[in-house]
């Protein structure tokens, strides 16, 4: 896993909500959801974690955005959020192009915490992810973001960086707003191992969420976990001249996306056993969605 921890912020950040990580290949719209009554009904007072999908007292299904204890959905909806289902009443959003058992095939062992429908949940942050373009193009950019957080968390497996040594240098005391969680707290986390105190407060700022005084909340809400991710990918260039949406979108390649998130690091010849096993992953996940992986690969 890299350590660049993620690159200064460009100027321009996308506000969330401004509409903030198998089965043989098959288009997700060819795999229907869960039925709407196979979802346990919400209870007033219980405890559910972010991800969890209930159905509600009007036959539609909500997922918890947010770990709450027991808030109304339909009242609380910074909580919850529709969520897709067939065979009953239900909404048409919260659809990816991947569908669950894709996405269990790719990350086989990951941890519970990285869940499917808590990257669901995040979807609404950034509307144009996955769903602009042609449907190689949308595969594309699902695959080539899943094979970039792959590389950064050992498969969704880890939620916090491992090298805790690192912990305390994330810390850039030259900005107006300080580290005020503690100069240790600002370390990597979340599918694309976002850190640094300034990330941490942009990332917050687009996405409605005050990071820079709860970081934590990174790695203990699987959807906050996910719109971080979804803000980086959609919003920041990094060391790269576009960004990773971007270069998906524009068909420029996946070889921008690795500049985009870790170019410091690993790109023009750096680091290419890094590059190549992103690569590698990328055109593993597009062969699994029916696709193919285009040119432009490497940096």
């Amino acid at each position: 896993m890299s350590r660049r921890r993620i690159a200064a912020v460009t100027a321009a950040l996308v506000l969330a909500g401004s509409a903030p990580v198998l089965l043989p290949a098959a288009t997700a719209s060819a795999a229907p959801a869960a039925a709407c009554s196979s979802y346990p009904g919400w209870v007033a007072g219980k405890w559910y974690n972010a991800g969890d999908v209930v159905r509600y007292t009007d036959g539609r299904a909500y997922v918890a955005e947010h770990a709450n204890p027991g808030y109304d959905p339909v009242i609380s909806t910074w909580y919850w959020e529709p969520y897709a289902c067939d065979n009953g009443p239900g909404t048409p959003v919260g659809k990816f192009i991947v569908t669950e058992a894709q996405f269990n095939q790719m990350f086989p062992n990951r941890n519970g915490f990285y869940s499917y429908s808590g990257l669901v949940a995040a979807l609404s942050a950034y509307p144009g992810f996955t769903t602009t373009g042609s449907e190689t193009v949308k595969k594309q950019e699902a695959a080539a973001f899943l094979a970039n957080v792959h590389h950064e968390t050992g498969g969704l497996v880890h939620i916090v960086e491992q090298n805790t040594a690192n912990y305390p240098h994330y810390c850039d005391w030259g900005r107006p707003f300080g580290c005020p969680a503690g100069q240790a707290a600002y370390y990597g986390r979340g599918p694309v191992q976002l850190s640094w105190n300034y990330n941490y407060k942009a990332a917050g700022d687009a996405l409605g969420i005050d990071l820079l005084n709860n970081p934590w909340l990174v790695q203990n809400d699987s959807a906050v976990a996910w719109k971080t991710a979804l803000w980086y990918w959609n919003t920041q260039t990094g060391p790269g001249s576009m960004t990773a949406h971007s270069a998906m979108v524009n068909q420029a390649g996946f070889g921008h996306t690795i500049r985009a998130i870790n170019g410091w690091v690993e790109c023009d010849g750096k680091n290419p056993a890094q590059v190549q096993s992103r690569v590698t992953k990328y055109q593993q996940f597009t062969q699994l969605l029916g696709t193919t992986p285009g040119g432009n690969l490497y940096c």
